[in-house]
């Protein structure tokens, strides 16, 4: 009986040991589920994309008329070359700096004769007085009355000098006569006429380029 017991028990241990190694040689394995394939109009409904039209790009303009002549900066009608449209605007623009014939005489002094004026007076005599009337820069003149001479070479200073003139009846004409222009130029001078009883019969300025000069007349009652 009791190796009956242990035959039966060998023989279970055999059947467990066998199904152990039988279970570890097989596998298991998971079959692949081919994926339905897609149509060709279903491909092209899902990547197809609209393109939204540019509104950057300007329409063309049909029989858009084009200019028969070549655009220029430059008028050829006017000008030859840029040069020529470049002095001219300069010669426009110098127009507008042009100074008038005061603004000139100012300047350079007079180049003609200038007549100053004629005036009546009762008086015996009358003191012609000058002087520079601007910056002291070595202006000289020369007097004259009635063509004669009276003063030689005078230098103008900020003071008033001069000589007395005694009248003659009709005319008496004094030249004033610019011998230089100074150091800056023109002759620059103010002048007074002054009666014996001291009133004053004329006075005035003068501005005068070199050899130029200036007329006051006396006329004598």
């Amino acid at each position: 009986m009791k190796s009956y017991i242990v035959y039966l028990f060998m023989i279970l241990f055999s059947l467990s040991a066998y199904a152990q190694i039988d279970s570890r040689n097989k596998s298991f394995s998971i079959p692949a589920v081919e994926a339905p394939k897609e149509t060709n109009d279903s491909s092209s409904e899902n990547t197809e994309i609209k393109a939204e039209p540019d509104l950057n790009i300007p329409k063309p303009i049909p029989n858009l008329p084009f200019p028969k002549k070549e655009f220029s900066m430059f008028s050829d009608e006017e000008f030859g070359d840029p040069g020529e449209l470049y002095v001219d605007k300069i010669n426009k623009t110098l127009d507008h700096l042009k100074l008038s014939k005061e603004e000139m005489e100012m300047r350079n002094g007079s180049t003609v004769d200038q007549f100053l004026g004629d005036f009546t007076s009762s008086a015996l005599f009358v003191n012609v007085v000058y002087r520079d009337h601007g910056y002291v820069d070595g202006d000289v003149i020369q007097v004259r009355v009635n063509d004669d001479v009276v003063q030689a070479r005078i230098f103008l200073s900020n003071g008033f000098q001069g000589f007395k003139l005694d009248l003659h009846p009709g005319e008496n004409r004094i030249d004033f006569v610019a011998l230089n222009q100074g150091e800056s130029g023109p002759n620059t001078a103010e002048f007074r006429v002054v009666d014996d009883t001291g009133k004053v019969v004329t006075h005035n300025q003068w501005n005068l380029a070199t050899g130029v000069k200036a007329t006051v007349i006396v006329f004598k009652e």
